[in-house]
């Protein structure tokens, strides 16, 4: 198949065309031809002003389903979701029926995904059944191509447990990804602590049960000296830990959800259960930290927190909703419409380069020669995401009817292209 790219920004640091406009001619898997302008004919040819094309979007922390939870999402409907998105790749949490915990599980997810639009890659539990006690398998599983490790959204809470992680993962130079909360602290919680969940009369999650643990991993990772990736951060402390033990030269890498850049705890006034999230949306200024965090480095990733539920357990009392949102399809948006400022380089470092670099994947430059694995997208067009537009099988967004600036235009990989 023969895909024209014509006039469009490249925006890859690693290209000799980056920051130039041009057309790409995609032939079958490869790109063959870069061009100011090129002559001939293509099966597809997309022309959209405005356009950019960038190499293809990561996304490391999305919740499919399946096996087990499909009447919440299927790797098929994920995968849909994600090509809206305009990721080409997602790391798929564990914590599916059974677990992933196993070798068998691990090939089951990857050989499904040779057919879809999108590579999945999954996440291999560091637990077995994720419970916390006993470490799995991981390097049978890294070895039948688990991308990384996790216990998903039930962080590991031994101390001694996680520093064995730790320990284990180096034999093969893997990653520790971990969602910091602390069980023990705010048990009971349900928004963050403070004037407003005093307000509500909700019972809070206080920002210290999130510091506490990344506190203790720091310490950990700086005894085994291993590699750790922290998702989900939410307070502006958290950052500073973050931030000062990049500084120290630990291996730490952490990505911050684009719902906790857009609402902070005073959104939750109307109890919407689509923002009722783990952790948990935070302070004004803990808010406007993360925003700032995200322009100036500190953040390496933005990751969805991609969590599809059922209209069950969403539509009920706030305090029996379960935590989670839906984001693939607008993690783009939102970020590009909160910081407008961010440049095409600093986008692509956000949402594909870093991510590949700290999880070992391959960076397909966009050159000639290279393999075609691209994201179209413009800064300038609007999404206004409705329900009837929705590729993921569930709809607990607080994101529908709401324009955004910015919008993906499809995905070119595995030798086809997928347009919204």
């Amino acid at each position: 198949m023969k895909i024209l790219v014509r006039q469009a920004t490249i925006a890859d640091p690693d290209s000799p065309f980056n920051g130039q406009v041009a057309d790409i001619l995609i032939n079958d898997n490869k790109i063959t031809q870069i061009a100011s302008h090129i002559t001939g004919s293509a099966d597809e040819v997309i022309e959209v002003a405005g356009l950019t094309v960038s190499p293809g979007w990561v996304d490391i922390f999305a919740d499919f389903c399946d096996p087990g939870y499909e009447y919440r999402e299927t790797l098929e409907t994920g995968t849909d979701s994600a090509a809206a998105g305009g990721f080409t790749q997602v790391f798929v949490l564990p914590g599916t029926k059974p677990v992933v915990d196993s070798k068998t599980q691990v090939e089951y997810i990857s050989q499904q995904s040779k057919t879809l639009p999108v590579t999945i890659h999954p996440l291999g539990a560091i637990t077995k059944g994720t419970d916390g006690k006993d470490l799995a398998e991981m390097y049978d599983m890294r070895n039948s191509g688990a991308v990384a490790f996790s216990d998903g959204i039930h962080p590991v809470q031994s101390p001694g447990l996680f520093l064995k992680a730790l320990q284990y993962v180096k034999a093969f130079d893997g990653v520790l990804v971990q969602l910091p909360l602390d069980k023990s602290i705010g048990s009971g919680g349900l928004i963050n602590e403070g004037v407003i969940s005093t307000r509500l009369g909700l019972p809070g999650i206080p920002a210290l049960a999130e510091e506490v643990i990344i506190k203790r991993d720091i310490d950990l990772l700086r005894y085994t000296q291993s590699k750790l990736h922290i998702t989900g951060i939410s307070t502006q402390n958290s950052l500073a830990l973050i931030a000062a033990a990049k500084k120290e030269g630990l291996h730490i890498s952490c990505s911050v959800t684009p719902y906790h850049l857009f609402f902070c705890d005073e959104d939750m006034q109307t109890y919407d259960t689509n923002l009722k999230v783990n952790p948990p949306l935070r302070s004004k200024a803990d808010m406007l930290a993360l925003r700032e965090a995200v322009v100036n480095g500190t953040v390496d990733c933005i990751a969805s927190h991609h969590m599809p539920q059922d209209w069950d357990n969403k539509v009920c009392e706030f305090e029996y909703a379960k935590n989670g949102m839906t984001g693939l399809e607008t993690s783009f948006a939102v970020v590009n419409h909160l910081l407008p400022e961010l440049t095409g380089e600093r986008l692509v470092q956000l949402f594909s380069l870093n991510a590949r670099t700290i999880f070992h994947l391959p960076v397909h430059t966009i050159a000639e020669g290279s393999e075609a694995e691209l994201t179209l997208f413009t800064k300038e067009q609007n999404t206004l995401l409705t329900k009837t537009e929705l590729k993921t099988k569930s709809s607990n967004t607080p994101f529908l009817e709401r324009e955004l600036t910015g919008k993906v235009l499809g995905i070119i990989h595995k030798g086809r292209l997928t347009l919204n």
